[in-house]
């Protein structure tokens, strides 16, 4: 019984069915003679007769009519493994990631979009928290993000510089009122830049969206620290590009994944696309200019 395989119980049950040595080598594109030494083969390996020979042709004995449904168990499984191989083909499942604000409309979504059109089986949550989600709890697969993650069993790869500058309104003016994001964790390096230009010394304007903020400088609501890349885009004036004590405002841009993931074929693709998508995106990241 050990020496059995796939092939043999392949011609098992095409001589069964077809009841013939000529049909069952058909049926397989084999030889006639091939079939019956490998049935005989068959026979003596697991001992016990399959089949009564006559001039009619084949016919099942009860051992090998008792092995019949267990030999069409397999071969509906060797099926089901062939169109779960080919559905594999395509990229399919779910990949949850978490994004910096700011890249999501520029960057995450256009990486996606072929990836999306070209796999209907895939399935990505995209989702934005000024806190950085919890890899380790696995409430992400990938991340991007700006600070870089404590220990653990994770992959971070960096990906580009995000430079920021301060600015204000486009027609030149430079209101007193400050632009910032609310005391909340995950902004702290930004509400330090705003610090540092005097945000603490005088009125503020706090919105915890970064739309909004680039939309009340707009309007002359106040001046804020801001990403190069989207405050140029909006038109804005940029007042200061460094700190008032020197220093260039800038943060990294990482890749993270749990390192139990990176095997994953759903979860590489949709980093691959997101790390391409960010890498060509660089220069604008960095200093705003057109590439």
């Amino acid at each position: 019984m050990e020496r059995l395989n796939w092939d043999d119980i392949r011609l098992f049950l095409a001589l069964a069915r077809d009841g013939t040595l000529s049909g069952a080598a058909r049926s397989l594109g084999v030889g006639v003679a091939t079939i019956s030494r490998r049935i005989d083969r068959i026979e003596h390996a697991i001992g016990l007769p399959l089949f009564l020979r006559s001039q009619q042709g084949y016919a099942l004995t009860d051992q090998g009519a008792a092995l019949l449904p267990r030999a069409e168990r397999m071969e509906l499984a060797a099926h089901e493994m062939r169109l779960e191989a080919a559905l594999q083909v395509d990229i399919r499942g779910k990949v949850r990631v978490a994004s910096i604000e700011s890249l999501i409309t520029p960057i995450v979504i256009p990486a996606l979009a072929p990836l999306l059109q070209a796999n209907p089986g895939l399935e990505v949550e995209v989702m934005y928290s000024p806190v950085a989600v919890n890899l380790h709890r696995h409430d992400a697969d990938l991340a991007l993000r700006m600070v870089v993650p404590d220990g653990g069993n994770l992959l971070v790869r960096r990906l580009a510089t995000m430079g920021f500058g301060l600015y204000g309104p486009a027609d030149g003016t430079r209101p007193d009122r400050h632009v910032t994001w609310p005391d909340l964790a995950g902004v702290d390096t930004l509400l330090a830049w705003s610090k540092a230009f005097g945000a603490e010394n005088g009125s503020r304007f706090s919105v915890n969206s970064l739309e909004a903020l680039l939309e009340a400088v707009q309007r002359g609501i106040g001046i804020g620290v801001l990403p190069h890349f989207l405050a140029r885009q909006a038109g804005l004036r940029l007042i200061a590009d460094e700190l008032p004590q020197g220093g260039k405002m800038e943060r990294p841009v990482l890749l993270a994944t749990h390192a139990e993931l990176a095997a994953s074929r759903r979860v590489r693709a949709v980093a691959d696309a997101i790390a391409e998508q960010v890498i060509g995106f660089r220069r604008q990241l960095e200093t705003g200019a057109t590439a």
